[in-house]
C-alpha cells in the first residue's frame, strides 16, 4: 500500500527504499530544489524537518534531510542528499521559506553552508562561539570546552527619520526565561521586532548521542521543555518502540492519551488565564492559575509529578489509573469543567476584555503558511493542522476526534479562543477515554531493548504548543546515532516578530503570552 501511495508523489523510476512508514529517497543535490519545490508547492505536502546526519565514518559523507508528510496516511517521504567532499548544499528557501531557519541552523552546528539561502546568520550558538567549531559533527568532544571568540551579530534594521531601537532581554522581570527582543519603532509604533534566543542552550542534540541508557534519556526528552515533560517522553519512547518493535497495549495507550490531554489542560488553562492577566482584568488571570493548579494536583495525585515526569517507558506507562481513581477523576473533571464555563460565561460579558483581544497582534494566513507555523497560532488563522487527525497516533481515532478547533482572524482574541475551544475538546477526550479504559498490562515489563541497525524512524504527537516532531537515526551495531527534537516554537518564534508591526510596544507582552513558546524547547 506504502508503494502505491507514493507513486503519487515520486517521479517514476526513481529508487525507493521503505523503512517501516518511511520512503527513502535518494535525491542528487542539484535536482532537490526542484523535488522540494514539486512536493511541497504542487502536492501541497508539509515539511515535518529539514535536518543533517554526519556519516564520514560510515559511509563517508554528510547528509541533508528532508522530511515531508502525506497527512491521513501517516506515510512520510525522506529526501536525503550525500555531500562528499564537500561542505556545500543548496538551499531551498526559495520555494520552501519555512526551510530557512532549519539551514541556518545545519550551518550554525554542522558547518555546512546553504548555497543561496538569504540568511546565513549564526543561530542559537552566539557570537562567543568560535565560527569554525561544529559541536553536531561526529568528531566534536561533548566534553571539550571551547576558546571564547568575539563577533557581532547583525539585527535586521528600520532605516529612516525618527526611527529608533528599543533592546529588550535578554533577562526580563520574573521568572520566564531568556530571549533578547530587538524593536524598530517610530514612535510607540512597531515597525520591525526581531526575537533573538539561544541563550538556554543546553546541547540536547549532543547528549542524545552519547552512551547513556535509554531510560536516562528517556528523562533527558522530558527536559527538552519541561511544561510539555509528557509529549516530549511519550514521543521519544513511541520512537524507541517503532525500532525496537515493540508493542503497547490498548490500555498503556488509553492512558497515554488521558495523560496527554490533561497536560494541554494544564497548560491552556494557564495561558487563557495569563493572557487576561496581561489586559489587567484579574478576575480571568486568578481563575486561570487557580483551575491550572487543580488539574496540576491531579496529575501529581495520579502519578506523583505535576509535570506529568517519569510516566513513560518503553512499551508502556508506569501509573495506572483504577476503578477508584477513575471515579473520583471523572468527579472532579465535571467540576472542574463547569467552573471552567462559569468563568469563560463572566470574560464573554466582558467587551473591554474582549475588544483589547481584537485586532492585537494579527498574523495573516499567508504568513503561517510562509513560516510552517505549528499548533495554536496556525489554528487561529484557520489552518486545521492537528497531527492527531493529519497523522493518527494512539487512539484518537476511537475517541470519536474528528475536527481541529480553529478560529480565523489570527489575532489575540483567535489565539484566546481556541484554546477556550481545544481545553473543551480536551475534557471530551478524557472522558471518553476513561469511560472506555480497557483491561490489560501497563507496560511491556522489557528486559532489554534492541534497536534496528542502520535505521531511521520519524515520529510525530500533538503537544499543547503544536506538533512536537522526532528524526532518530541508529548506526550500523543499532545504538542511537542521531536524535533531532523539533519543537513547534522553532518554527513559531519567527511569525512572533511578524505580530508586531502595526501594534505598539505596550501591547507585546499579551502578544508575546499569547503565543507562548517555549525558549529552551527552541534551544534545545
Amino acid at each position: 500500500m506504502n508503494k502505491e501511495i507514493i507513486k503519487n508523489y515520486i517521479p517514476e523510476n526513481t529508487k525507493v527504499d521503505f523503512v517501516g512508514n518511511i520512503a527513502l529517497v535518494k535525491v542528487e543535490a542539484v535536482n532537490i530544489l526542484e523535488i522540494a519545490n514539486d512536493l511541497y508547492n504542487h502536492k501541497n505536502l508539509p515539511l515535518k524537518l529539514v535536518t543533517a546526519t554526519d556519516e564520514r565514518f560510515e559511509n563517508g559523507c554528510f547528509k541533508i534531510w528532508y522530511i515531508f508528510g502525506i497527512p491521513k496516511e501517516n506515510i512520510f517521504i525522506a529526501l536525503f542528499i550525500e555531500l562528499k567532499n564537500i561542505e556545500e548544499f543548496p538551499s531551498i528557501v526559495s520555494v520552501v521559506f519555512e526551510a530557512g531557519n532549519y539551514e541556518r541552523k545545519i550551518k550554525t552546528f554542522f558547518g555546512l553552508t546553504p548555497a543561496g539561502a538569504f540568511d546565513t546568520r549564526p543561530i542559537i550558538l552566539h557570537e562567543n562561539w568560535p565560527i569554525d567549531v561544529f559541536p553536531l559533527r561526529k568528531d566534536f568532544n561533548l566534553q571539550t570546552k571551547v576558546k571564547q571568540s568575539t563577533g557581532t551579530y547583525e539585527f535586521q534594521r528600520v532605516d529612516g527619520e525618527g526611527i529608533y531601537e528599543i533592546p529588550v532581554g535578554p533577562i526580563h522581570a520574573g521568572i520566564i526565561e531568556p530571549g533578547h527582543f530587538r524593536f524598530s519603532v517610530a514612535g510607540e509604533e512597531i515597525m520591525l521586532l526581531e526575537a533573538r534566543l539561544g541563550f538556554v542552550h543546553k546541547s540536547i542534540e549532543k547528549i542524545f548521542e552519547s552512551e547513556i541508557s535509554i531510560d536516562e534519556k528517556i528523562k533527558l526528552s522530558e527536559k527538552i521543555s519541561g511544561d510539555s515533560s509528557f509529549s516530549y517522553s511519550a514521543a521519544f519512547c513511541r520512537s524507541i518502540e517503532n525500532l525496537a518493535g515493540i508493542e503497547v497495549s490498548k490500555r498503556a495507550e488509553y492512558l497515554r492519551a488521558i495523560y496527554s490531554e490533561l497536560e494541554r489542560l494544564t497548560n491552556h488553562f494557564g495561558d487563557v488565564g495569563a493572557m487576561m492577566l496581561d489586559t489587567g482584568f484579574n478576575f480571568g488571570g486568578a481563575n486561570g492559575s487557580r483551575l491550572r493548579e487543580i488539574v496540576m494536583q491531579l496529575n501529581e495525585r495520579l502519578t506523583g509529578s505535576r509535570f506529568l515526569r517519569g510516566v513513560n517507558v518503553v512499551g508502556g506507562v508506569t501509573k495506572d489509573i483504577d476503578l477508584n481513581e477513575k471515579q473520583i477523576l471523572l468527579n472532579n473533571l465535571e467540576k472542574i469543567f463547569k467552573d471552567f464555563e462559569e468563568v469563560i460565561e463572566v470574560v464573554e460579558s466582558k467587551i473591554s476584555l474582549l475588544n483589547r483581544l481584537r485586532g492585537t497582534g494579527a498574523i495573516t494566513h499567508t504568513i503561517a503558511k510562509d513560516f510552517g507555523v505549528l499548533g495554536v497560532p496556525a489554528r487561529a488563522v484557520g489552518i486545521e493542522n492537528d497531527t492527531r487527525l493529519d497523522f493518527p497516533y494512539s487512539v484518537y481515532q476511537e475517541l470519536d476526534f474528528s475536527k481541529a478547533e480553529v478560529q480565523t482572524t489570527g489575532d489575540v482574541y483567535a489565539r484566546f479562543y481556541v484554546r477556550i475551544k481545544e481545553i473543551r475538546t480536551s475534557f471530551n477526550l478524557i472522558e471518553k477515554a476513561l469511560i472506555n479504559l480497557p483491561e490489560g498490562k501497563i507496560n511491556s515489563s522489557l528486559d532489554k531493548i534492541v534497536l534496528k541497525k542502520n535505521s531511521v524512524v520519524i515520529t510525530l504527537v500533538e503537544g499543547w504548543r503544536g506538533e512536537i516532531a522526532y528524526f532518530i537515526t541508529t548506526d550500523l551495531n543499532g545504538n542511537i546515532s542521531r536524535v533531532y527534537p523539533r519543537d513547534p516554537s522553532f518554527l513559531n518564534w519567527s511569525a512572533v516578530g511578524c505580530a508586531g508591526p502595526g501594534n505598539v510596544v505596550p501591547d507585546f507582552p499579551l502578544i508575546n503570552k499569547s503565543f507562548n513558546l517555549s525558549y529552551t524547547g527552541n534551544d534545545l
